[in-house]
């Protein structure tokens, strides 16, 4: 008998340590609030116009525009077209399907440029869009 009394207070023991005999906790109320942010002046700059300009590199298109002659570059397959441009310093480009089939110009070297705008031999500024209209070679 004297194994009772042992398994009694570990009997008590454990149910006090599982939270038996103990009150339930009380609801807990959630409450909900809402905070606007007030919105900060935005600071008047210091720095001067030509501080606060990204650095140019030489040889950029990013440099200022000139004007310059526009080479003619139909009849050349699209890529030769484009890099012919680029070396004259025209960087602003567009391809287009000249047959209206709005197909895309996958590899260049296979399209022929048929007409490009503004037309060879004027002198534009070297920013102007050049679009250089192109079919697949053989059609």
């Amino acid at each position: 008998m004297p194994k009772r009394p042992a398994l009694a207070v570990l009997a008590t023991a454990f149910l006090t340590a599982c939270g038996a005999g103990t009150a339930p906790a009380a609801p807990v109320e959630t409450v909900t609030a809402t905070v606007q942010a007030t919105p900060t002046p935005t600071p008047t700059p210091t720095a001067s116009p030509d501080e606060t300009d990204p650095p140019k590199r030489e040889g950029s298109p990013s440099e200022a525009a000139e004007e310059k002659r526009l080479p003619n570059v139909v009849g050349m397959n699209l890529q030769e077209g484009q890099d012919t441009l680029q070396a004259a310093g025209f960087y602003v480009l567009n391809d287009k399907d000249a047959t209206g089939q709005n197909r895309l110009q996958v590899l260049d070297r296979n399209w022929v440029v048929t007409k490009q705008t503004p037309p060879a031999g004027r002198k534009v500024s070297t920013d102007t869009l050049i679009t250089l209209y192109a079919k697949k070679i053989g059609e």
